[in-house]
């Protein structure tokens, strides 16, 4: 009997807290670029989860930019689909039904610790954009078991339990080999805010596992997150999806592109007249493979 070949399920998944920047704009070109080329599906998902920064005109200039850019998608919040919804903040029941299968298999356990504690605590150096190693505060000496569990309580911060030191590897498709020591290089992170909303990693992972993401494509910047996230599939019982972190630009000044650099921005650019083969040289002069652009 024949096996049924796996379709190819890329995403293009923009936090709506800025205009998308051309940085931005040459990971999504690489996720259309390599569902194209795999004859697959490729989805929008509105990752919305910021509370605080969200804004709704940023999801409705994400969807214009990126279609004036040239990308096409075949599921999403504009055009629906069968693993709607298309926003994180329509799926928050999903993520609590994650965390109840976590919490029952005692991989997570509840934190108090505010990011003032951490700051006096933690000393060492690390990179600004990720979270230093947790030291363990809060950690019980054993895995929560469903006897002494106090149940999951949404309204308090939730920690992954880093099961010890740990190779974790994985071979990226840009990148190439990767590798990490969970409990060294990084600790128990987050996976639930007392706001009432899952951290990145946990809704992430559990939002390609859902909609059935066959390859993520993402930002080199996400390589850590790569690592934590592994360790989520692996404790929900899911495959993971095959990994492509694409290279991260920079601009005049050799600094990695942000959202707070508007001039950089799309919008920006479209407003100044520019076309969209005009965007694709200009990354192309930064570095970004001409194949991933199709000029």
């Amino acid at each position: 009997m024949k096996s049924t070949p796996i379709v190819y399920r890329g995403r293009l998944a923009p936090s709506p807290t800025g205009f998308l920047h051309l940085g931005h704009a040459a990971t999504f070109l690489a996720a259309a670029h390599r569902s194209k080329s795999n004859a697959g599906n490729l989805l929008f998902r509105n990752d919305d989860l910021d509370c605080a920064r969200v804004r709704p005109h940023f999801t409705e200039a994400a969807l214009q930019d990126l279609r004036w850019l040239g990308i096409q998608w075949q599921e999403g919040p504009d055009t629906g689909g069968p693993r709607g919804p298309y926003s994180q903040s329509e799926r928050i029941s999903l993520y609590k039904g994650a965390m109840l299968s976590l919490l029952e298999a005692g991989w997570v356990y509840p934190c108090g610790c505010s990011r003032r504690d951490l700051a006096l605590a933690l000393s060492a150096p690390h990179p600004s954009d990720e979270e230093p190693v947790y030291p363990g505060f809060c950690r019980p000496k054993t895995p929560l078991s469903n006897s002494c569990s106090p149940g999951f309580q949404p309204e308090l911060n939730w920690r992954f339990r880093i099961p010890g030191p740990e190779r974790v590897c994985f071979v990226d498709g840009r990148q190439g080999s990767q590798s990490a020591t969970a409990a060294v290089d990084f600790g128990d992170f987050l996976v639930w805010r007392k706001d009432g909303v899952p951290s990145y990693q946990l809704a992430s992972a559990v939002d390609d596992a859902l909609m059935g993401i066959t390859e993520v494509v993402r930002g080199a910047d996400l390589i850590t997150s790569s690592f934590r996230q592994l360790l989520l599939w692996r404790a929900l019982g899911h495959t993971p999806p095959k990994l492509y972190h694409c290279s991260l630009l920079t601009d005049a000044a050799g600094q990695r592109l942000a959202k707070r650099n508007d001039a950089l921005s799309l919008r920006t650019l479209r407003a100044a007249g520019h076309t969209p083969r005009d965007v694709k040289i200009r990354l192309l002069e930064m570095g970004v493979p001409a194949e991933i652009l199709e000029l």
